[in-house]
């Protein structure tokens, strides 16, 4: 428990410093943005499931499995967060919509529209990223309407559905009562 309480907790660390450095840096790649909320979200759920397989003196195997389940659905449901904070509704998502887009965070969404558009779209894109721009909700409008038509919006729908997918493939595979599959299955289908 120790040694995974002490690699989570550094992790988690590495991804908040990520998420900072990134603040500043134009260069951010896909991969490093997945690598990000894996460290700063995915591995405690992924800890905290394996905590409790540990506990429950579950086989290497089955830990190992749950960390995998835990993990893929923190990287699932980071990446819905994601995309709720820009297309979500306010009432029901409890934040304001577009904040991610005010902060000029560099989000999945952000990083494949940077990726899918070209010339003057991307320009603008970038450009309404290097500036507070007033009022807000003309950049929260635009920007939206970039991730939409460059087909980001539609890429962050499959790569939630891809950690989802993957998580619940790893749960068919650990070693407990179908009893209990199910209640991690409607866990994460409620954290979804």
């Amino acid at each position: 428990l120790a040694l995974l309480f002490g690699k989570t907790a550094i992790q988690v660390c590495e991804g908040q410093q990520y998420d900072i450095d990134f603040e500043i840096r134009d260069d951010v790649s896909i991969q490093e943005y997945l690598t990000m909320i894996e460290y700063k979200t995915a591995v405690l759920l992924g800890a905290a499931m394996q905590m409790g397989a540990i506990v429950a003196k579950a086989s290497k195997a089955d830990q190992k499995a749950i960390y995998e389940f835990g993990k893929n659905l923190g990287i699932a449901f980071q990446l819905q967060d994601d995309y709720l904070d820009v297309y979500g509704d306010p009432v029901i998502f409890g934040k304001q919509v577009g904040g991610d887009i005010i902060e000029n965070k560099k989000t999945f969404l952000y990083l494949k529209a940077s990726e899918l558009l070209d010339g003057e779209n991307k320009e603008k894109l970038q450009s309404l990223y290097h500036k507070k721009t007033s009022p807000v909700s003309d950049k929260i409008g635009i920007v939206k309407q970039l991730f939409s038509s460059s087909g980001s919006e539609n890429a962050i729908q499959t790569e939630i559905k891809n950690y989802t997918n993957k998580a619940f493939s790893v749960l068919k595979t650990i070693n407990i009562s179908e009893d209990k599959k199910s209640m991690l299955n409607n866990f994460g289908l409620q954290l979804m």
